[in-house]
């Protein structure tokens, strides 16, 4: 199964309601900027959700791409509509927004909820870090592509023994100087497994590196908040495990916290 076929499946209905019935409520943008206490670098964060009924679909996008008037085109708006809107953010939040209406991350259709320690924001990306990690079933030494940098990520892969090799479209420098390659294709080949964003699925990287996994039978571990109701669908279908989470996401709050892991079937820890 493909990405495409997915959006063809629900288009045709096979997974739930008519998507031409359901109407998007709510569009919002979340726009975050931060540098968390004893880093020296900092990032920012842009989040394009859509409310359909109680779920909350998301996709990343880069800072300042999103055009004012895409919350316009999707207030109102059917999802069949937005799944063919001309902009991707816009079609894989619609698409995360029906998944997450249809199959909620409950323990029926997959998920097994696991808590975030209240905290501040460090604390609980150091926590998500961890139990993202964890997913991850490699001996020690091994090597692991990590598409979409996240210093405490890096962290985790460390304190497990693993290596890294850092990759995101804008390059640079990790928090520790090291290098991040832009091209994960063709970093791959060299690492035993991947460990890759969400934000894929928004700018159109994510079937290339699923299908390098099932072509070279690799470990393929998502980390989604863009699609955290997409990917899962894809467990057994090239990608491994998911940790799954929807809006809102740990940097919003300082409370506790929820992730929800997906693993393939008899994978389970």
């Amino acid at each position: 199964m493909t990405y495409d076929d997915l959006v063809a499946d629900v288009r045709a209905g096979a997974l739930g309601p008519d998507p031409r019935t359901l109407r998007v409520a709510v569009a919002f943008t979340t726009r975050q900027a931060v540098r968390h206490d004893g880093r020296g670098t900092g990032y920012r964060n842009e989040v394009l959700s859509l409310r359909l009924a109680e779920a909350v679909g998301s996709c990343a996008v880069e800072p300042g791409e999103l055009p004012d008037g895409a919350l316009d085109d999707c207030v109102g708006a059917d999802v069949a509509a937005l799944l063919g809107h001309p902009l991707p953010a816009v079609r894989v939040a619609a698409l995360d927004a029906y998944l997450m209406h249809v199959a909620p991350h409950t323990p029926q259709h997959g998920a097994r909820s696991v808590a975030l320690p209240a905290g501040s924001s460090l604390a609980k990306s150091r926590a998500r870090a961890r139990v993202v990690v964890e997913l991850l079933d490699l001996p020690d030494g091994g090597t692991v592509l990590v598409v979409g940098v996240v210093n405490s990520l890096l962290e985790a892969l460390r304190s497990r023994g693993l290596g890294y090799v850092p990759c995101d479209l804008k390059g640079g420098l990790t928090e520790w100087g090291e290098p991040v390659v832009a091209d994960a294709l063709a970093a791959a080949g060299s690492c035993d497994a991947l460990l890759v964003s969400g934000m894929t699925l928004g700018n159109g990287t994510f079937e290339p590196l699923r299908a390098h996994a099932l072509r070279h039978g690799k470990q393929l571990v998502l980390f989604a908040q863009t699609g955290s109701a997409v990917l899962p669908r894809f467990l057994g279908h090239g990608v491994t495990a998911v940790c799954a989470e929807p809006y809102p996401f740990f940097w919003l709050d300082g409370g506790p916290g929820v992730v929800h892991r997906y693993r393939c079937p008899g994978g389970e820890r």
